[in-house]
């Protein structure tokens, strides 16, 4: 298994890193090419048929796919899909003043009607030409279908660069707005008309053949962010793609750490977010599947045993929220939101940082047997001795803690994974569990559910329209009937790649024949990585993005 390296600190690991990048940049990771027939040779590229097409735009776009053996049993597959058509164009989308009385309300790029006509007004009477234009979204298992509200544009132009010319005369009569290239629109092909292009990147892993490693590393400590060329290398991976979502704003936890559920080598070290949809993978890519999660954790020691809130992230600070019921504002999945708790009880092993987050509060130094060495009484944050853990508490737990925990007596930490009826999930060494979401695919059925995974908050249609309805960079991962494990990335957010809505991510994962299927973390995470080169185009205006952690094919042992 390859979740953590065995590296002789964080400075010697990162210079490794640095130089293994290089390295393979420079040769193509020669060391990790397979021989034989299973070279790296691609095949001729050539026009699909119809039935085996993306179902992406008009069924009669013009399709090539391209495939290659990266090891025994792991097929890489490029396809694009399509060209740019007449029906896409740049505009600009007006940010519409709230009909709020609350004069703090922001502009949002969706709003009623009455919003969007008093906007349309205001430019024409600056001498502009703006256009209402309703919002149809596709229907799912559990949202969208309808309306989601009204838009304001302006213009129709071949190049960006006309349309920030029409921004700037926008933000003159007094309004906010982005310059949008209409491919992006997540609206029903019979009503967006969109030909494309789209790029997309398939992994295929079949179990039968494969004889390598299918696992996840988060590189230095869940603490540092990484990215999956830097992932891909310091496992000896034949190919990676980013995985889960993690924390990015230092204001909501610190960077890298898995937003939602995370477990290595069969080691849980972050609570799930509750209930929302994880990818579970073995290291012989045997058994993959989605299946959603709870958990149970406490501390047993003295009397009654002690809660826990979570594991190996800052005190009072809960990412995309799914925790417990004292938290705000929800103890439902919220994505995107970091809820608070001020009262809290966190655990931490060595997998998080040299040093635990400081702050007020408590915290109970144990070695590995569990005897607590220190305790911090009044202050948290400081040294995780190795191989032991540390127990941290704040507010009102801070009084619980100390009263349950004495230098020289034993304290054991429990933490399992449940299923959503409450019974323990068994993990072994061989486990390896990456959090997502939503659900894409169900029993062989599309069943895309963002209501349900926190991804369509009822009071916000604008983070349903930009993070569910557009389209963007996705990563997909699945499973087929076969037992395949099949590994998909979409690029985005340029003129030479759509990206795809969820609806549009369900239905390609569904064109996979894949039985079930997640949506991973995507946006600027979007990578995949063979032979020490990135395949696709990361959206991010500075290139790829460091993640938390990345699903990693190695070789063949």
């Amino acid at each position: 298994m390859t979740s953590r390296p065995a590296l002789p600190s964080r400075t010697a690991t990162l210079a490794v890193a640095a130089s293994l990048v290089a390295a393979s940049a420079l040769a193509g990771t020669a060391a990790a090419q397979p021989s034989g027939d299973s070279a790296l040779v691609p095949s001729q590229a050539s026009a699909t048929r119809a039935s085996a097409a993306l179902p992406l735009g008009p069924a009669t776009l013009a399709e090539t796919r391209e495939s290659r053996t990266l090891q025994p049993g792991v097929t890489l597959t490029t396809i694009v899909r399509g060209q740019a058509g007449a029906s896409s164009f740049w505009t600009v989308e007006v940010a519409i003043p709230s009909s709020s009385p609350d004069p703090d309300a922001p502009a949002t790029a969706l709003s009623d009607r009455a919003a969007a006509d008093t906007a349309a007004a205001r430019l024409r009477t600056a001498g502009l030409d703006p256009r209402v234009e309703d919002v149809p979204t596709p229907k799912l298992a559990d949202a969208g279908g309808g309306s989601l509200g009204y838009r304001v544009r302006l213009g129709s132009f071949p190049t960006k660069a006309e349309a920030d010319a029409l921004r700037a005369k926008v933000i003159a009569a007094g309004f906010g707005g982005s310059s949008i290239y209409t491919g992006w629109d997540g609206e029903p092909d019979d009503v967006s008309g969109s030909t494309g292009p789209w790029h997309v990147q398939v992994l295929t892993i079949d179990p039968k053949k494969f004889r390598g490693g299918l696992d996840a590393s988060y590189g230095l400590d869940l603490e540092a962010r990484e990215t999956t060329t830097t992932l891909a290398a310091l496992t000896g991976a034949t190919a990676a793609i980013n995985a889960g979502f993690f924390v990015l704003d230092p204001k909501a936890g610190a960077p890298g750490d898995p937003a939602g559920v995370a477990v290595y080598d069969g080691r849980l070290v972050s609570e799930p977010t509750a209930g929302r949809p994880a990818l579970v993978i073995s290291d012989n890519a045997r058994g993959t599947a989605v299946e959603r999660f709870r958990w149970h954790g406490e501390v047993r020691g003295a009397g009654r045993p002690l809660p826990l809130d979570g594991l190996n992230r800052i005190p009072g600070l809960i990412r995309n929220c799914g925790g417990t019921a004292d938290d705000l504002p929800t103890s439902g999945p919220l994505h995107d939101v970091t809820c608070t708790d001020p009262d809290e009880l966190i655990a931490f092993d060595s997998t998080y940082a040299a040093l635990t987050p400081s702050g007020p509060g408590a915290e109970v130094i144990l070695d590995r047997r569990g005897t607590a060495t220190a305790i911090r009484p009044t202050t948290r944050g400081g040294a995780i001795p190795e191989g032991g853990r540390t127990i941290q508490a704040t507010g009102t737990q801070v009084a619980a803690l100390l009263a349950a925990a004495k230098v020289g007596k034993r304290l054991e930490i429990k933490a399992s994974l449940t299923d959503l009826r409450g019974h323990d999930v068994r993990l072994s060494p061989r486990t390896t569990i990456v959090n997502g979401g939503p659900e894409l695919i169900h029993d062989g059925r599309i069943n895309a559910t963002p209501k349900a995974d926190g991804m369509a908050p009822a009071d916000n249609p604008n983070f349903y329209y930009g993070w569910v309805h557009k389209r963007n960079p996705r990563t997909i991962a699945g499973v087929d009937a076969q037992g395949r494990t099949v590994l998909i990335t979409a690029d985005g957010r340029n003129v030479d790649s759509l990206g795809l809505g969820i609806a549009e991510a369900a239905a390609v994962a569904k064109s996979f024949a894949l039985q079930s299927a997640i949506n991973l973390d995507g946006g600027g995470s979007t990578t995949m990585v063979a032979n020490g080169k990135v395949l696709n185009t990361p959206s991010d205006a500075t290139g790829e993005r460091p993640v938390g952690d990345a699903l990693v094919i190695t070789p063949t042992r």
